[in-house]
């Protein structure tokens, strides 16, 4: 989680990305950072979120990306 938090912050150092959950919905994150996030998950932590996985609901907080991130490595 504490590498997932690193991404997070470095492309919003003034959000707190352990308490928000509404990352998506309250516009926090565009498509740019997702697709930034993306890619820097799919390099991280070696798993592909595919098109699938391109929802708000995995990407409105830390602990959805980390729970889809977790998921995709068991797969």
């Amino acid at each position: 989680m504490d590498e997932l938090l690193e991404i997070l912050q470095d492309l919003h150092p003034e959000i707190d990305f352990d308490s928000c959950d509404t990352l998506v919905d309250d516009k926090i994150l565009d498509s740019f950072d997702i697709v930034t996030i993306i890619s820097e998950v799919n390099e991280t932590f070696d798993v592909v979120i595919s098109a699938e996985y391109i929802k708000p609901e995995y990407f409105n907080s830390a602990k959805a990306l980390y729970e889809l991130i977790e998921q995709l490595e068991d797969e």
